[in-house]
């Protein structure tokens, strides 16, 4: 089988802002104190883009658990109605969320995210389009499938496993790459946007078996 990789680059050339590292160092303080985290399968992940990183969404604090073990600076497909929050909206937007119309079909939003993968840059997308509350990728929103295929490059699976609680270990894992080059041989239309949002869910019960055999005691 072919496999999805475009040439690694050593290391990503692009810094992180100023704001960007204080978050980080806010996520450490957090991760390693009050809300333990630990990350399975780190050695998956690229060390620079682009790349596209999916995960599933608990809580606000999942973009800081996701962001915080990508060495690249992650470019975040969010919500529009982030925007509008007072203080959230003028941190979400100097942290380079791309906002998204979750209810209509939003071009510039699709736009925008084809212009961070031709820049090199991580972008990291919720499929779930909302936090879950049952079940892992159960139901995603179809628009996950056209910017991979149309970005044509690796994309990561991510899973929290549980909501992150005060003193309680959040296991995360990272699963294989999923691969797109046989869909995007294929061209981009319903049946092999369906087969890519099938890979992400068998991607996501393969790091669910992972989880419930690791049999971690929180």
């Amino acid at each position: 089988m072919a496999e999805n990789h475009p040439e690694k680059k050593e290391s990503s050339t692009r810094k992180r802002s100023v704001l960007y590292m204080l978050v980080r160092v806010v996520a450490f303080l957090v991760f390693h104190t009050i809300c333990p985290v630990r990350y399975h399968g780190k050695e998956k992940l690229r060390t620079s883009g682009p790349f596209i990183l999916i995960s599933n969404h608990f809580s606000n604090w999942d973009p800081l658990i996701n962001g915080y073990v990508v060495k690249p600076e992650i470019v975040f497909l969010g919500k529009k109605e982030l925007a509008s929050v007072p203080f959230l909206g003028w941190l979400f937007n100097r942290l380079h969320m791309i906002a998204v119309d979750r209810h209509n079909m939003d071009m510039a939003a699709m736009r925008n995210c084809m212009k961070a993968i031709k820049n090199g840059r991580v972008l990291a997308i919720y499929p779930e389009g909302t936090r879950h509350h049952t079940g892992i990728m159960e139901n995603m929103e179809s628009g996950i499938a056209m910017i991979a295929l149309r970005g044509a490059v690796p994309v990561v699976p991510m899973m929290i496993a549980t909501k992150m609680r005060p003193f309680h270990i959040t296991h995360v894992y990272i699963g294989d790459e999923i691969q797109t080059e046989d869909l995007v041989s294929a061209g981009i239309n319903k049946e092999t946007c369906q087969t890519f949002m099938d890979r992400i869910r068998n991607a996501y019960g393969e790091m669910i078996r992972l989880h419930e055999t690791h049999g971690s005691v929180d």
